[in-house]
């Protein structure tokens, strides 16, 4: 499985709607949102995607999905680029509720990956797929968040 990397930066896009959307993923199960890529040549629905906070304290991951759709153009401040939708299955809001911290992402083998990306969508290391997923279903589990079968 590929997985890629999305940065949230909050002192660049404000986000006023996450606690509504925190609340829309855990009532119904379903939340889609569209991020940059920049990865748009490699990535393919059912890829995994990770979103990290940047910018600010606390920094690191606070939430997960899957791609739902392809790469698709977009123009903005007259510039092009692409986008792809997420289908969220995991929203924290990182100034409420604990989140996986860069301190835990840059120990042992997960210090390989650049976690802390200039542009969205990046691809993680296909060696540290397995393990970032392991560590993030740790993490939430051990915070009440889901639990492991």
């Amino acid at each position: 499985m590929k997985a890629y990397l999305f940065g949230w930066n909050p002192t660049k896009w404000a986000w006023p709607e996450l606690d509504e959307d925190i609340e829309k993923l855990r009532a119904t199960g379903q939340l889609e949102d569209n991020w940059a890529v920049i990865s748009h040549k490699t990535i393919r629905p059912g890829d995994r995607a990770y979103i990290v906070r940047l910018g600010v304290e606390p920094r690191g991951i606070f939430a997960s999905g899957t791609i739902a759709s392809d790469a698709y153009p977009a123009f903005r401040d007259g510039r092009h680029y692409y986008r792809i939708k997420i289908a969220l299955d995991v929203l924290l809001n990182p100034t409420k509720e604990s989140i996986l911290r860069m301190d835990i992402l840059k120990t042992g083998n997960l210090g390989l990956q650049n976690w802390t990306p200039q542009a969205s969508g990046i691809s993680i290391k296909p060696q540290l797929v397995d393990e970032l997923e392991g560590v993030w279903l740790d993490f939430l589990a051990n915070n009440g968040k889901v639990e492991i079968f």
